[in-house]
């Protein structure tokens, strides 16, 4: 049986997909949606690339500002990578956190985009988002659990 080569698999991903989306691995596990999204198939894996390069920046923007809030609430170590499970419930969880703190719906058909932009409007600045409600809702988001 051949053994996967990861590193041409990187290079490959690195040479198809322009715009990686932040938001990947909550798209990958369809806790949220995103109409801007483009999902590949790449050496049988599914891969999500952003469609939309001026919206995918107010999303990198919240993403970073996601880890950086929920390094406290997750209990990680900032020079710690993150595990799989906390990355699902930081990024899950905080935009399903930030749909609520617009009033508008929290489940697998929110939309990233669209509620970032949202956000950006009714709150000004990433960085004034009320992190202190997202940060609720990233801690108390359950994964999905594995089938057995």
């Amino acid at each position: 049986m051949a053994e996967y080569n990861e590193d041409a698999y990187k290079l490959a991903r690195k040479a198809y997909i322009e715009y990686s989306c932040p938001f990947e691995r909550a798209l990958l596990s369809r806790c949220v949606s995103c109409a801007r999204s483009r999902k590949l198939n790449l050496a049988e894996r599914e891969a999500i690339a952003c469609g939309d390069p001026g919206v995918r920046e107010h999303c990198l923007t919240f993403y970073q500002a996601l880890h950086e809030n929920a390094q406290f609430a997750l209990k990680i170590n900032p020079d710690a990578p993150w595990p799989f499970g906390k990355e699902i419930r930081a990024q899950c969880g905080g935009v399903r956190g930030l749909s609520t703190a617009l009033e508008g719906a929290a489940d697998e058909a929110t939309d990233i985009a669209a509620t970032v932009l949202q956000g950006t409007a009714h709150f000004g600045d990433t960085a004034d988002f009320p992190y202190s409600e997202i940060m609720r809702a990233v801690v108390h988001y359950e994964p999905r659990k594995r089938r057995s």
